[in-house]
């Protein structure tokens, strides 16, 4: 095995899990890489108890002491971006340029962190003759991030810089299928001069999960994962009373109208649908043709067709993730869609490959809701693009939807319609760099806010007010 055992990152060392073990696979060739021993509730609360500690001095810190290291440690995602990046391609199987471009994500998403300390300055302002209020935002304490198999790299970076810049102490329980990326930034935040206990990385499955939820001194969560996982974790841990942003799935719609550029509308489509093998909660899953687009549809299907598995399509994550894949074709072809191109074509007895898929519904109005998760892209059929938005917003998530046209009345029409967070005019995957923030609606997500940018700084702090007065010799009034 290249990595050997894969431990916890706990108040500052590196320790051995004391629950099950788990062993990790390389989706390309389905050999084992690695494996680690899950921690146990009490290691978790023991970590918990340390980091409140922690967090306490931590949290006392300022804005711009902390962000000095929060730098150091953008410069070392620049120094070992070869080095996350190969350890993405082999834990997710994920192409070397997706992995590049999955850390070169979550430097720019640090690079935010650091200039925070220029966004919380905060409110002051006289508001009475010798009254003044001001506003702080201050840290809330020990906070946890559960994050997915898809992006190991990324989507911690989406909650854990900021959380730490604003003063708070992490704890990151990653995917069981992709830890390695985890411990290898919690070297980089040890070479980055954190102070123990801050960032902690606690590896397991549902346990580890149910007890950050029930951990009374976790004061909030961030998750990303599936629908049905995000609504547990926000409900038990809303109980709790923690505040929570949970992430779920999607099934994400693009409108294509007769006027659209048939080669860069399919180009983006197909890059949307099946890059990362349609991996990631931001594919899309759904192309709706408006009257007649047998350019663009017919570009989709030839340009579909040359894509060779292995080179444009990394595998899936498990054999589960296949026979998920596999099992919704059949469902659509009994359904009575037709089976335009059948990834199943390209499986193969090594590593965890399936070709691009296309299923066209033609008249027949029985596409599931479920995410599939896969290189699957299912077609449908609308007269009008007020048609097209109904179609759209049947779907309970809401976390993209983008139109192609060269028609601004198009354009207008579909924004305003459109139902998802997320939005696109000529463009695949209508992801929002910073300060904008990313985050859906709906069934996508869970709480309130988002999880990335400016969004992102309320849910890790608290809003302190403070009203001061001097001068005694002044009349009384209502604010005395």
């Amino acid at each position: 095995m290249k990595y050997n055992e894969i431990k916890n990152y706990l108040n500052g060392e590196f320790v051995s899990g004391e629950g099950d073990k788990y062993d990790i696979y390389a989706p390309i060739n389905g050999e084992i890489i690695g494996e680690f021993k899950a921690a146990t509730k009490v290691q978790l609360d023991e970590v918990v108890a340390k980091a409140k500690v922690a967090q306490a001095s931590w949290g006392s810190l300022t804005a711009k002491s902390r962000s000095k290291i929060i730098y150091n440690y953008r410069e070392l995602l620049i120094k070992y971006r070869e080095e996350l990046s190969i350890i993405n391609c082999e834990e997710n199987g994920k192409s070397i340029e997706e992995a590049y471009a999955g850390v070169d994500k979550a430097i720019e998403l640090t690079e935010f962190a650091c200039s925070i300390p220029q966004l919380i300055s905060g409110k002051s302002q006289d508001v009475s003759r010798g009254i003044n209020c001001k506003e702080e935002k201050r840290p809330i304490g020990v906070v946890a991030s559960i994050t997915p198999f898809n992006f190991p790299v990324m989507v911690p970076h989406w909650s854990v810089p900021n959380a730490i810049a604003l003063g708070n102490a992490m704890i990151l329980k990653p995917s069981e299928l992709t830890p390695i990326s985890a411990t290898k930034m919690a070297e980089l935040w040890e070479e980055a001069g954190l102070p123990n206990g801050i960032f902690n990385v606690v590896n397991g499955g549902k346990e580890i999960v149910e007890g950050i939820c029930d951990n009374k001194d976790i004061v909030a969560v961030s998750f990303v994962g599936s629908t049905p996982v995000a609504k547990i974790v926000h409900n038990r841990s809303t109980a709790n009373g923690k505040r929570v942003l949970a992430l779920g799935g999607a099934k994400n719609h693009i409108v294509v109208m007769p006027d659209a550029n048939a080669d860069a509308g399919s180009r983006d489509i197909i890059s949307s649908a099946f890059g990362m093998s349609g991996q990631r909660c931001m594919a899309v899953s759904v192309l709706i043709g408006v009257g007649n687009i047998q350019k663009v549809y017919s570009e989709v299907i030839r340009k579909s067709r040359e894509m060779i598995v292995g080179v444009d399509i990394p595998p899936v994550i498990t054999p589960a993730a296949i026979k998920k894949i596999s099992d919704y074709l059949d469902f659509a072809k009994e359904a009575g869609a037709e089976i335009v191109l059948d990834g199943r074509e390209a499986l193969t007895d090594k590593g965890y490959f399936i070709g691009p898929s296309i299923i066209d519904w033609k008249d027949i109005d029985k596409m599931s809701d479920e995410e599939i998760f896969g290189p699957v892209l299912e077609i449908r059929h609308a007269n009008t693009i007020v048609e097209a938005a109904k179609i759209q917003n049947k779907s309970p998530y809401g976390n993209a939807a983008a139109i192609f046209t060269q028609n601004g009345r198009y354009v207008d029409e579909a924004i305003r319609e459109f139902q998802a967070g997320m939005l696109g005019v000529n463009i695949g995957v209508p992801v929002p760099r910073e300060p904008f923030s990313f985050g859906g609606i709906k069934d996508s997500k869970f709480g309130y806010g988002d999880i990335t940018g400016v969004s992102s700084i309320n849910f890790w702090t608290n809003l302190i007010k403070i009203t001061t007065k001097w001068n005694p010799e002044h009349k009384v009034d209502w604010m005395s």
